[in-house]
């Protein structure tokens, strides 16, 4: 039999085969492709939905490609406009001392705001999110951390002389990260804090009040066309005061009125190094041991090890 014919004898099979199909079988087959168009249309808009729901909880998902724990950050293009979402913070310190603004300063740009902290005093984290980079820099950050945020946001925590937390760790905002330090290119003990979008650094004082220990809104609007103008207006309202420098004096008097802000609420932590002991850790932090015990919730015969975190106050 040729090609021909047996093409032929397939074609007159398959209209027999639909002349005596019943009339409701023939109905139900014309019916179902609409179904099945339906269905799919239906399938693609609860994937597109399910898409929208991860990018409104997760709105870091959309602004970054890659996820890098070698670098501190790397400038990428910014989104014309974008919604950050400022609710749900924690300040990464009880100061309201800040000492070096962000933008010029000393022929550089300042990339961030420093804040007067002493060492050992706690950092937090300001908002939830996961920790990408826990590195040591000595030329600049000294030991610094930096946390990509759920809301777009990466924060970075600079000069620490403890880092509490380890590359990869989810944390949520106001879990201790650090301690504050004068590690690296600083001149005295303080936190370097860094506010980015797309690696690119925005000034902190456009969403963080530190002196009132806020944030100025629920959200701050991002604008790629204008940012650099509200950074200038920033400074004037929630910046340094002044020539930018405060007196011992003052200093003390607003380090005095954060220790009274905070009351007894505000904990204090301690990274356990090798070879440390309880004993030693009191000496160190000038708590009797029976302190560290009752906080946490230790007996005398309990053995701390290189990395826990014991809270001493």
């Amino acid at each position: 039999m040729t090609l021909r014919n047996i093409f032929k004898t397939i074609v007159i099979t398959g209209l027999f085969f639909l002349a005596v199909l019943p009339a409701g079988a023939q109905d139900l087959l014309a019916r179902q492709a609409p179904i099945d168009r339906r269905t799919k249309k239906v399938d693609t808009l609860a994937l597109q939905n399910l898409l929208r729901k991860e990018n409104l909880e997760s709105p870091s998902a959309q602004l970054y490609a890659d996820w890098n724990n070698q670098y501190a950050h790397r400038e990428q293009e910014l989104p014309d406009s974008f919604r950050i979402d400022l609710r749900h913070f924690h300040m990464p310190t009880v100061s309201r001392v800040i000492t070096s603004n962000f933008g010029s300063r000393w022929g550089r740009q300042h990339k961030g705001i420093d804040i007067k902290v002493y060492i050992g005093d706690t950092i937090r984290a300001a908002f939830s999110g996961k920790v990408r980079i826990v590195q040591y820099e000595g030329g600049g950050y000294g030991k610094y951390i930096v946390i990509r945020h759920t809301n777009g946001l990466e924060t970075i925590y600079g000069h620490l002389s403890k880092q509490l937390v380890v590359e990869n760790q989810t944390v949520r905002a106001g879990d201790v990260i650090g301690l504050g330090g004068n590690t690296g290119r600083s001149t005295g003990s303080h936190l370097h804090f860094e506010t980015r979008l797309c690696g690119v650094a925005l000034n902190p004082a456009l969403m963080f009040d530190f002196r009132a220990q806020d944030v100025v809104a629920d959200s701050y609007m991002f604008r790629k066309n204008s940012y650099r103008h509200e950074s200038v207006e920033a400074n004037r309202s929630r910046g340094v005061v002044g020539n930018g420098r405060y007196t011992q004096e003052e200093v003390r008097g607003e380090m005095a009125q954060n220790a009274t802000t905070a009351g007894s609420e505000e904990k204090q932590y301690h990274k356990v190094a090798s070879g440390e002991t309880l004993y030693s850790i009191a000496d160190k932090r000038g708590v009797t041991v029976d302190t560290l015990l009752k906080l946490n919730k230790l007996s005398r015969s309990s053995k701390i090890r290189p990395g826990m975190i014991i809270r001493y106050s």
